[in-house]
């Protein structure tokens, strides 16, 4: 046996289990990939919506990753709900430190339900401190507006989207067409010289809850174990896809993926 692929989240925690740190950890387990945790905030949440938020202090992540870090080691590390400006510099300051090159940014800023888990002041922080680090960052198109300040309808904003969010340091975009108008989506993958198309059906099911932590954790694991970006993306493409259509219909809200999913290799 080879040496085990290694992937760290740092992110917040879903009691729900459909997204944050327990649907990273199952999708790493899922594509054979050991996971590690460095958490952020600790969320009372269902398929119903969020209750509460209780951010850690930054030292409490930071303590968590160089623990992780200094011993274990990491191929790969994943961002998710990071709340506050100073866990932003924080987890940049780490990232650094530790020379981590394979970063994964799921800009998490707002839950399913519409609960924040950005906060206003941390937008500028993550454009600042964290975009620069990432070899690919994931935003859905609320989250893509939010940090280029354009209001995207279609491709052709999707395409300016990506270019603007690369030029702030950003190594490679990845934007997410689940939120457009249309039964007929596509992803946009931007390396800063070619885009990638990634159409598909749109699903009708409200059980889409923590799409883009499961998302960013499949891209994650794939990276972590040495695969290609642009076949990472395919592969985590296809994986969210399948997780989506063999959701397994829990709670009232809307309800988790199915982080066991098979895909076609």
């Amino acid at each position: 046996m080879g040496a085990l692929a290694r992937a760290l989240t740092v992110a917040g925690s879903d009691s729900g289990g459909g997204a944050g740190i327990q649907a990273d950890l199952k999708t790493f387990h899922r594509f054979g990939v050991y996971g590690m945790s460095a958490i952020t905030a600790i969320t009372a949440q269902n398929t119903l919506g969020v209750a509460a938020v209780y951010p850690l202090p930054a030292e409490a992540t930071a303590a968590q990753m160089e623990e992780v870090l200094r011993d274990i080691g990491t191929d790969a590390l994943k961002t998710g709900m990071l709340f506050s400006a100073e866990i932003i510099e924080t987890v940049a300051e780490k990232i650094r430190a530790h020379r981590v090159t394979q970063v994964v940014v799921d800009p998490v800023m707002v839950a399913k339900g519409g609960a924040k888990l950005l906060r206003d002041d941390a937008i500028e922080a993550l454009k600042r401190h964290l975009l620069p680090l990432a070899q690919v960052v994931t935003p859905n198109l609320p989250e893509a507006e939010c940090l280029t300040g354009m209001t995207i309808a279609g491709l052709p904003e999707m395409k300016e989207a990506a270019k603007r969010i690369h030029a702030m340091g950003a190594r490679h975009v990845m934007v997410k067409g689940g939120h457009l108008d249309s039964d007929d989506l596509v992803d946009l993958f931007y390396d800063g010289q070619q885009y990638h198309l990634f159409p598909h059906r749109r699903i009708h099911t409200q059980n889409t809850h923590g799409t883009g932590c499961t998302f960013s954790a499949a891209l994650t694991a794939e990276l972590a174990k040495g695969t290609a970006l642009l076949q990472a993306v395919e592969r985590a493409q296809r994986f969210i896809v399948a997780a989506i259509q063999t959701a397994p219909q829990l709670g009232s809200g809307h309800g988790p993926t199915n982080h066991w999913a098979e895909i076609s290799s």
